[in-house]
Order: structure tokens, then C-alpha cells, then sequence
């Protein structure tokens, strides 16, 4: 059995309570009429004009009492259990009610104007903002991805996943928005000398191979100088020469090595101007694109994406065992506390956004409203006559109980002072 719910209970006391104040006040002015009459023939009183009033008042106060208490019983109930028609209005009319109830929500409360102000009242991107800075939306989200990241593996195989790395790699550093990419890391490299680097690590790999081919690096200098000079010269000093270049070659690499060598500066001047010529020459750009464009439809670019996609995916499943510690979840958190950031700050989100959502609300208007209204026809309608009277009763019986009480007063004031009036009019009351 469903328990009822206090509100119910307490307004149920509430209207039983209404309900005793209206009817003692309807009997309190019944036994007045009855005294009124009984009281001047059992000699405790004698006839008095203001007695007529009395009468009078009391007999129009219990017939205005008892025709507000059948009105108000008849919106309800069958008072007293007779067919009278035209009672139990409610529960005779519930399907018509609920129809008119229905439509009466839809078109007068969720209209256009209502719905706009009440949009305007609240400030949804900072109501999401605050939804997504709670700890619990990031653990709920980051599930949510760790959850569907195997299946997403699972449903992407290696070599369409390969291929499609392949695909979208010119599609998103193709065209001429590259350069500019291309600039901005060349001048970030600048900026902490990472070019150097770069430059350190070409001359040790020359070094390196200077070394690795000094062998037939001595055979070609020592036939370059028989080849000038002849057989004899190339034979008295060709290796002689071969050593000195060789020599020379590996002392001027040491040399330049320092980090404040000429030509290291010099490096770092030609990066410098080769920026400045990519950023302001439409041909150098073009030239660079192209370049770019060439290394990334090479065939051996494209085989060396699977390999990516290898490395991604075995690097994707070891993070995943880490679970909130890894860096997956990790791009989970800051994603939504940037957003978060972007719902308080940025104007142009919240716009959208706002705009958005009032688009949605709006467009949809018409549905929700033929839904409500269907909806509420369907629980009104779905509730039992007896149900139906009880509910609406506890709700405006109450109120309904002051014109009770309302018609009692009037009823006896009204009688007493038509009795009044015409006893000044004819001299004699009514009796």
C-alpha cells in the first residue's frame, strides 16, 4: 500500500479542519433560528422588534450556509448520496477537464514570451561551466572515454586506421596554411636555440662519416691530384695532399663546434632571414608547401604509418592500465576545466551557447507543448472519479470552505438588515 505523503496528510487536516469551522457556524446559526422561536412561546422572552431581526437574519444566514455548502459539495461529490443533476460536476466532466487542463498549460504557461523570460533569468553556460568543474563530471566523463576506447580500437583495424593516417596527414599540413606553421616552430626553435642543436647534430653525423669513408674519401683526392697533376705528383704528394685535407676538414668541424663559433652565427643569421623570406615571399611559401606536400604523399611516408599507428594504439592500451593517472585521463581533466574556463569567459561561447540552446528550446516549442498537453490529458484523465475529487479537494477545498463561512455571514447580515428595512418602511417586521 503507497504511503501517503505529508503534504497530503497535512492538507487533509487542514481542510477537515475548515470544513468543522463552516458547518459549526451553520448549525451555531440554526439553533439562533430555533431559539429565536422557541424561547418568546416558552415565556423567556418577549416579542421585540429586535427579535424579528434576529429571526430574520438567522433564517436568511442558514439558507445562504446550506446553498453554499450543496454548491460547494456539488463541484465534488453528490451531496448526500442523491442523484440530484447536475452534481459531482468534477468527476462527471474529468475527461473534458483534463482536455481543457491540458491545453490550458500548454498554450498559457509554455508560451514563447514565458518560456524567453524564464531563459533570460538563468545563465546556462555558467550553470554547464559548474557542472563540468565538479570532480564527479570528470570521473563520470573520463569513464565514459576509457570505456569506449577499446571498442573504438577493437572496431578500427590496422590497416584502415593506417590508411586513413595516411589520407588525413596532407589534408591537414597540405595547402598554404602550412607555412605559416612551418615559421612559427622554425622561429620557436630559433628563440630557444634548438636549431643548434640541429646544426650540432649534422656536423657530428659529417664527422661521423668523414670518418666511417676517409678511405675512399683518400682514394678520390689522391686521383683528383694525378688527374691535375699527373702520375709522378700524384705519386710523390697525392697522399701527402689527401692526409692535409683530411686533416684540415676535421680540424675546421672541431673548430666550429663551440657554441660561439662564426659560423654558427652565421647558421643562426640565414634561419633568421630564411623566416623572414617564407613569411613575406608568396614563391619561397609555395616552394616550402611543396616540399611538404612531397615528403608527406612519399611512399615511404605512407608505409611509415602503420608504424604510427602501431606505436598510437600499443601507447593508447598501456596508458589506459594507469587509469586516472595516465595521460589520457589527464586531456580529459584539463579539456573540461577549459571548457569550464571558456563557459565563464569567453563571450563568443557563451553566445553560442546561449543562442544555441534558445534556437533548440524555440524550435521545439510547438512539439513539447502538443506533447504536455497530450500528457497531461493522459494523467488527469487516467485518474478515477473519486481520486480526481479527492486530489482537486485538497488542493482548493479550503478556500472553498471560506465561502462556506462567507455565505453563512452574508446570508444572516442580508436578513437582518431586509428586516430592518422594512420595519422602517411599514412599521411592523416580518413574522
Amino acid at each position: 500500500m503507497n504511503a501517503i505523503p505529508q503534504t497530503d496528510q497535512d492538507a487533509r487536516r487542514t481542510l477537515l479542519r475548515y470544513k468543522r469551522s463552516a458547518t459549526g457556524l451553520l448549525a451555531a446559526m440554526a439553533g439562533l433560528t430555533v431559539a429565536g422561536y422557541a424561547l418568546p412561546q416558552m415565556g423567556w422572552l418577549a416579542d421585540r422588534p429586535w427579535l424579528e431581526i434576529l429571526r430574520s437574519g438567522t433564517k436568511a444566514g442558514v439558507v445562504g450556509g446550506l446553498a453554499d455548502w450543496f454548491a460547494v459539495t456539488a463541484l465534488f461529490r453528490r451531496p448526500m448520496g442523491l442523484p440530484i443533476p447536475h452534481t459531482a460536476i468534477l468527476p462527471a466532466q474529468k475527461e473534458r477537464l483534463a482536455q481543457a487542463l491540458g491545453r490550458f498549460v500548454s498554450t498559457n504557461v509554455f508560451t514563447e514570451h514565458e518560456v524567453e523570460a524564464a531563459f533570460n533569468r538563468i545563465d546556462l553556460p555558467s550553470i554547464i561551466g559548474n557542472i563540468l568543474q565538479e570532480p564527479e563530471t570528470a570521473a563520470m566523463v573520463n569513464r565514459a572515454v576509457l570505456g569506449s576506447v577499446p571498442h573504438v580500437l577493437d572496431r578500427l583495424e590496422d590497416g584502415r586506421a593506417s590508411s586513413a593516417i595516411a589520407r588525413l596527414l596532407p589534408t591537414l599540413l597540405g595547402g598554404e596554411e602550412i607555412a605559416p606553421v612551418v615559421t612559427r616552430s622554425l622561429r620557436a626553435m630559433v628563440e630557444g636555440d634548438c636549431h643548434q642543436e640541429v646544426l650540432s647534430f649534422l656536423l657530428s653525423r659529417l664527422k661521423e662519416g668523414i670518418k666511417a669513408k676517409e678511405p675512399a674519401l683518400r682514394m678520390m683526392i689522391e686521383e683528383r691530384v694525378r688527374e691535375q697533376g699527373g702520375r709522378v705528383l700524384g705519386w710523390a704528394i697525392g697522399g701527402s695532399i689527401a692526409t692535409k685535407v683530411l686533416l684540415a676538414a676535421g680540424q675546421e668541424l672541431d673548430r666550429i663546434d663551440p657554441q660561439n663559433s662564426e659560423l654558427r652565427e652565421g647558421f643562426t643569421t640565414w634561419v633568421r632571414a630564411e623566416i623572414d623570406r617564407i613569411e613575406q615571399d608568396p614563391v619561397r611559401r609555395r616552394e616550402i608547401t611543396d616540399a611538404v606536400m612531397g615528403v608527406l604523399t612519399h611512399d615511404s611516408v605512407r608505409g611509415w604509418s602503420s608504424d604510427v599507428w602501431r606505436r598510437l594504439r600499443r601507447l593508447i592500451e598501456e596508458d589506459m592500465d594507469k587509469g586516472d593517472t595516465g595521460w589520457l585521463s589527464s586531456i580529459v581533466r584539463d579539456a573540461l576545466q577549459r571548457l569550464a574556463e571558456q563557459m565563464y569567459h569567453d563571450a563568443t561561447m557563451r553566445k553560442r551557447i546561449n543562442d544555441g540552446a534558445r534556437g533548440m528550446i524555440m524550435g521545439s516549442l510547438p512539439f513539447l507543448r502538443d506533447r504536455m498537453s497530450r500528457f497531461i490529458y493522459s494523467v488527469v484523465n487516467g485518474w478515477d472519479a473519486e481520486s480526481l475529487s479527492d486530489r482537486l479537494e485538497l488542493r482548493v477545498g479550503k478556500d472553498l470552505q471560506y465561502i462556506r463561512l462567507n455565505g453563512t455571514l452574508v446570508g444572516f447580515l442580508a436578513g437582518c438588515g431586509l428586516s430592518v428595512l422594512l420595519q422602517l418602511i411599514f412599521g411592523t417586521g416580518i413574522g
